[in-house]
């Protein structure tokens, strides 16, 4: 006879399981397809004489209109209220946190283009990899150290495919000009990343419940992130953008701005697990390959030589090792390590 089934009681419910760090890593993979388009409009303006700091302002202005008239549509106008009451609840917060990881990292971004083709920008992007858990451990964050030797591998990838363009005569002004604003932009994002992150957490922020829609963290990001982009416009003083570059950066902020970035702070919210966030961060590598397609079809760009091959193949196999890690971690441990706000 079938023994008879006992309902468990409501105070033994299982306890909602974390997002399997391969559906994080999808999510983030996808993220950075749609980012990769800012790598190549990027290098495309600047090709067609567009000034870098009108690439950087157009794209975040276009970002927060378009984003405030989607939660205009999609959860009506006392929603969109509420937004901007929690912007005004604590404004230095979003303007630290905007005014790092969006104004701060994209302006880096667009004068970095200036200099560097865009699979080559978008390679060296991948030192936020390193970069992220350095900044999760400055918010008290307890980062496994058994991921140190993949990272170390991507970093290493990084160089050598930089290394190339010296190799093939640029001038060490011209390569600086490449890499040193995408270093400081790869510790600024994660930085503000982090911001948001502990905004979404903290209990007592009036209204932050609607931080859990990921639309509503880019367009608070986005709005504190202006005052960052009118300075660069009003102390580089550039000349009136064209029409192409107008029609160009409407385009990254829909597809990269409003799309991109919305997917990757959902998969990013989907764990409170260092391990896991960080190999969100290192999903973005996936851009690298994105934007090398984009490059060598569209703006003809020629081929990676075999050395630049070799930093390309170091970066992938760093992110596999970093995954497999991450796997192994998820098993043997599920908790999360942020501590309690």
């Amino acid at each position: 006879m079938p023994a008879t089934a006992v309902p468990l009681p409501s105070t033994c419910t299982p306890a909602p399981t974390a997002p399997s760090l391969v559906r994080v890593m999808m999510l983030g993979i996808a993220a950075g397809g749609l980012f990769s388009l800012t790598f190549i409009l990027n290098r495309l303006m600047s090709m067609q004489g567009g000034h870098w700091a009108w690439s950087a302002a157009l794209r975040y202005l276009d970002t927060a209109i378009l984003l405030t008239a989607w939660l205009l549509v999609r959860r009506g106008p006392a929603f969109v209220s509420r937004v901007f009451a929690l912007y005004r609840a604590r404004p230095i917060v979003w303007l630290l946190a905007g005014g790092s990881g969006y104004g701060v990292t994209y302006s880096c971004f667009c004068y970095a283009a200036a200099h560097t083709p865009a699979w080559m920008l978008s390679t060296t992007w991948q030192l936020t990899i390193l970069a992220s858990p350095i900044v999760m451990l400055a918010f008290g964050a307890r980062v496994p150290l058994r991921g140190v030797v993949s990272l170390a591998v991507i970093a290493a990838g990084v160089m050598i495919v930089n290394a190339t363009r010296v190799q093939d005569g640029a001038s060490m002004g011209q390569v600086v000009a490449g890499i040193l604003p995408v270093i400081v932009a790869a510790f600024t994002y994660p930085l503000g990343n982090q911001m948001l992150s502990h905004a979404r957490h903290d209990r007592n922020l009036p209204g932050g419940d609607i931080l859990a829609d990921p639309a509503v963290s880019v367009l608070l990001l986005t709005l504190g992130a202006l005052p960052v982009f009118a300075a660069v416009v009003l102390g580089s003083a550039p000349p009136p953008p064209t029409a192409g570059q107008i029609l160009d950066t409407a385009l990254v902020a829909l597809v990269a701005g409003c799309g991109g970035m919305t997917l990757f702070i959902y998969a990013r919210n989907m764990s409170s697990d260092p391990m896991r966030i960080a190999a969100v961060d290192a999903t973005q590598a996936s851009e690298m390959f994105f934007a090398l397609a984009g490059d060598t079809l569209f703006l003809g760009a020629p081929l990676p030589g075999a050395m630049a091959w070799t930093g390309i193949a170091a970066v992938l196999c760093g992110l596999i090792a970093f995954t497999v890690q991450g796997q192994a971690k998820q098993v043997l441990d599920t908790d999360a390590t942020y501590p309690e706000p």
